[in-house]
């Protein structure tokens, strides 16, 4: 009896804490949007954000790739250590003090190591708490098994590789609510997706449920929108001149309601600028169909989402839809494919550009004798580039007298043998080819494994986390957490549809596609998003007329691995009068896979603000006119 009179006052208390956080919200701010981020944002946060929950996200393929190799080389790493020593770790008793709950995937491929190196720091410095490590998204140790399934990838069909180095799914939030649901101060995780750290901490305050489809698509936008980090703060936007303080920028926090909507904001005396196109320019960041945006947790519709700003900073979110989410987790597994080398070098004085071309044709030229004389196969791919030759641009490309450039050399072979006699044979160019070479960068290329993505869809229920609760007395607990939730169907994706609009009245004059629009652009593997944003709304029927997905296509055709027609994709946002463009297999591979200077089609948007548009009436040029005008 005196059992249940405790359990029944542990949950008038938890009914009573969700009644207050249902008044005041909840502020959630996030530290870090990739691996290398700054670690002073954990300390601008925790100190001046006045934030309930800290969350930073670590984890990219790329990410995960670079862990499984550290993890490989040693067993007790596998982690971001920065994450431990210097974003969060010097901040323990403040953190504590201020009872903010703190969620990261910076376990990456060895979470219960990260767990247990922070653990033992907060006992080094009498900090009491609870951390919970969830696991469970490897699969490795079901290879054995899955070899007998029919597993197939997702985008090309093949077969699963033999040699996989890492295979990790992307887990949802249960398993994260439910640590916090038992009181974790800390929850560290492998690989998930990343809005899921801002969800997991809603749907625990809130008491959302797994069908409240609305609210769970909302809080996943707004986990959308903190993942990166400064990037919905004025980071990387389009109109960086016009953001102050880059060195000490505002990291973002979301304000979350109940209902869902939510206010995305920064930390008062910080760098950087909230307003709407800050926040649009994040929320098309690597994304595909807005209106079908597959997560773990809920399909959303982020198409009509509405940005208005309500304050200094301050940009409320709302009109965000959601629907049930598939019955299957994405898996995204590593293997390995070779060996790969990257040479750069600096060549200066006039004519720099076919100076450098030059070299590194010699030197591809003298190395392949040398694989004909041991009876080597050839160089699998080659990627020659001199900075500002332009050669990214294709046919748009201008040419300019360069008098210094960087020579970008990578390569591929099958055999690390035949890129060792590729790395002896460089340094000979500083004295036997082009004047004006004169530096090296970072010495004689290392050569290193190719890692290929490879990605495929598993059942939920087949793949439970495990939550184990380190405590300071070494009272540590396990539970599992099944992912088997009961869900209507999910809808079928639908193919994109845009509005058609009325007739447009078209001129005579022309301006560059920044006079009209914000963009910005990433990568989902091989593939990339540029999202287009209107800067006024007079100007979408002419950016939908003329800015089609075939116009794009054409204007990176020589990107492409194949130029079918549907490789480029153009969906509408009317909610932020905005475009998404997804362009398939154009990153060469994509991250660690590809041998471009841009692996992840970062640059993409930056080249398509160039672009010309035409055919427009004098008052929409004179209208852009007037918005830069006011903007210098």
């Amino acid at each position: 009896m005196f059992t249940n009179y405790i359990c029944q006052s542990k949950k008038i208390l938890k009914q009573i804490h969700i009644a207050q956080r249902w008044k005041s919200g909840v502020r959630i701010g996030c530290a870090s949007g990739f691996w290398g981020d700054t670690p002073t944002s954990s300390e601008q946060l925790v100190k001046h954000g006045n934030i309930d929950y800290l969350v930073s996200d670590y984890l990219s393929e790329i990410t995960m790739s670079l862990l499984t190799a550290a993890k490989r080389k040693n067993p007790e790493m596998g982690y971001a250590p920065d994450f431990v020593h210097f974003a969060v770790g010097p901040l323990l008793k403040e953190i504590k003090e201020k009872n903010i709950k703190v969620l990261s995937n910076a376990g990456g491929t060895n979470p219960h190591a990260c767990a247990e190196a922070l653990m033992a720091l907060s006992k080094k410095m009498q900090v009491d708490l609870k951390i919970a490590v969830v696991t469970g998204d490897d699969m490795m140790p079901m290879l054995g098994d899955l070899k007998n399934e029919n597993i197939s990838e997702m985008f090309t069909s093949k077969p699963l590789p033999s040699k996989l180095m890492s295979m990790n799914a992307y887990y949802g939030s249960a398993a994260l609510k439910h640590a916090l649901d038992d009181g974790a101060d800390i929850v560290i995780t492998g690989r998930c997706v990343d809005s899921c750290l801002v969800l997991a901490p809603l749907m625990h305050e809130f008491n959302w449920k797994f069908t409240d489809y609305n609210e769970l698509a909302a809080g996943s936008l707004a986990g959308h929108l903190l993942e990166c980090g400064a990037q919905s703060t004025g980071g990387v936007f389009t109109d960086w001149k016009d953001v102050p303080d880059w060195h000490n920028i505002g990291f973002p926090i979301a304000e979350c309601e109940p209902d869902g909507n939510f206010i995305i904001t920064k930390p008062p005396n910080t760098g950087g600028t909230v307003n709407k196109f800050t926040v649009a320019e994040q929320l098309v960041y690597e994304i595909d169909d807005p209106s079908n945006y597959m997560l773990p947790d809920v399909s959303c519709d982020f198409s009509n989402a509405s940005l208005v700003e309500v304050g200094k900073d301050q940009v409320k979110v709302t009109g965000v839809v959601g629907k049930a989410p598939s019955d299957q987790f994405k898996i995204c597994a590593t293997h390995l494919d070779g060996f790969r080398c990257t040479a750069v070098f600096l060549v200066n004085g006039k004519n720099a550009v076919p100076k450098g071309h030059r070299t590194a044709e010699s030197i591809l030229k003298r190395v392949r004798g040398l694989f004909k004389k041991y009876g080597m196969k050839d160089f699998r791919r080659v990627n020659i580039q001199a900075i500002g030759d332009e050669s990214l641009y294709g046919k748009m490309k201008r040419d300019v007298d360069m008098r210094e450039t960087m020579v970008w050399m990578a390569m591929e072979h099958d055999d690390k043998k035949a890129l060792q006699l590729f790395t002896r044979e460089i340094a000979a160019a500083g004295t036997g080819m082009a004047p004006g070479l004169c530096a090296f960068v970072g010495g004689r290329p290392k050569i290193s494994p190719v890692l290929k993505l490879y990605s495929f869809l598993y059942n939920k229920s087949k793949l439970p986390a495990t939550i184990q609760m380190l405590q300071d007395n070494g009272n540590n607990q396990q539970v599992q957490v099944d992912h088997d939730f009961e869900h209507p169907p999910a809808a079928t994706q639908q193919n994109p549809t845009s509005p058609q609009g009325g007739a447009i009245v078209l001129g005579a004059e022309r301006c560059i596609l920044e006079d009209l629009a914000y963009a910005r652009s990433g990568d989902k593997g091989n593939c990339a998003n540029i999202g287009v944003i209107a800067r006024h709304p007079s100007f979408v029927p002419y950016l939908r007329h003329k800015l089609t997905s075939g116009v794009v296509l054409d204007y990176f055709r020589h990107l492409f691995e194949k130029t079918d027609d549907d490789q480029v994709i153009r969906y509408e946002l009317p909610g932020v009068d905005g475009f998404n463009f997804y362009l398939r297999d154009c990153l060469g591979g994509g991250g660690v896979a590809s041998l471009r200077t841009d692996p992840q089609g970062k640059g993409f948007a930056q080249m398509l603000l160039d672009a010309e548009i035409d055919e427009l009436p004098t008052e929409i040029v004179e209208l852009a006119t007037q918005l830069k005008s006011a903007r210098n």
